[in-house]
C-alpha cells in the first residue's frame, strides 16, 4: 500500500470524526435540556413515629391571607426555581412538562390552548384563585387526584405564601392580594351596676 492510499484512509477517518463532532455540537445547541436548579426529584416522605412514641401535634393552619401580609416576592421567585424544570414564568414563553405560569392567578383551570392537561384537571372547573392555589400547592395529588403534576407540594405556609405572591406578580395587571381579616374587637367591659337609690327614711 503506497502513501497515497494511506493518506486517503487517514483523511477519510479525520473527515468522519469532524462530521460526528459537528453533528454533536449542533444537536446540543438544538436540543439542550432545561437543567433543574436542584438535581433529582422531590419526593414527599411521611415519617412514621417509632413504636410507643407520640406523633408530633400538627401545627395549626394559618389562613393564607394572613401569611400573604408578610409574603416576600423575591423569596417566592427563589422558591419557584424548583418548579422551573417543568414550568416557564415569562409572558408568552413556551410550555414544558407543565403549562406556562404567567398570569396564573385568576386564570381558568386547564385554559392554555394546545396544552395536554390531565382529565382530572380538565374536570375541575373554576379559576386559580389565591385560595385554590394555596390548597393545590400544599399537596397537588391530594387536592386534584389524578393530576399529572408529580410535585410533592409546599407544606410550609410561609414559603407557599411567598410563591403565591410571586405568581401573582407575573401579570400585566396583578390582582390585589386578599387582606387578613381584622382581629375581632375585645368585648366591652360590662357597665358598673348602678348604685341603688337610698331608701326613703
Amino acid at each position: 500500500m503506497d502513501s497515497y492510499e494511506i493518506n486517503k484512509i487517514v483523511g477519510a477517518i479525520l473527515f468522519t470524526s469532524l462530521c460526528i463532532l459537528a453533528l454533536n455540537i449542533t444537536a446540543e445547541a438544538l436540543f439542550s435540556p432545561a437543567k433543574p436548579a436542584k438535581p433529582g426529584y422531590e419526593i414527599a416522605v411521611t415519617e412514621t413515629p417509632a413504636a410507643g412514641a407520640k406523633a408530633p401535634a400538627a401545627e395549626p393552619e394559618v389562613p393564607i391571607a394572613q401569611l400573604l401580609a408578610s409574603a416576600n416576592v423575591t423569596a417566592g421567585a427563589a422558591a419557584a426555581k424548583k418548579c422551573a424544570a417543568c414550568h416557564t414564568f415569562d409572558k408568552g414563553a413556551h410550555n414544558r412538562v407543565g403549562p406556562n405560569l404567567y398570569g396564573i392567578v385568576g386564570r381558568a383551570r386547564a385554559s392554555i390552548a394546545g396544552f395536554n392537561y390531565s382529565a382530572a384537571m380538565k374536570g375541575k372547573p373554576g379559576e386559580w384563585t389565591v385560595d385554590e392555589l394555596n390548597k393545590f400547592l400544599i399537596n397537588p395529588k391530594a387536592d386534584i387526584p389524578g393530576t399529572n403534576m408529580a410535585f410533592a407540594g409546599l407544606p410550609r405556609g410561609g414559603e407557599r405564601a411567598d410563591v403565591i405572591a410571586y405568581l401573582n406578580s407575573l401579570s400585566d395587571n396583578p390582582a390585589p392580594l386578599p387582606k387578613a381579616a381584622a382581629a375581632p374587637a375585645a368585648p366591652a367591659a360590662p357597665a358598673a351596676a348602678a348604685t341603688p337609690a337610698a331608701k326613703a327614711q
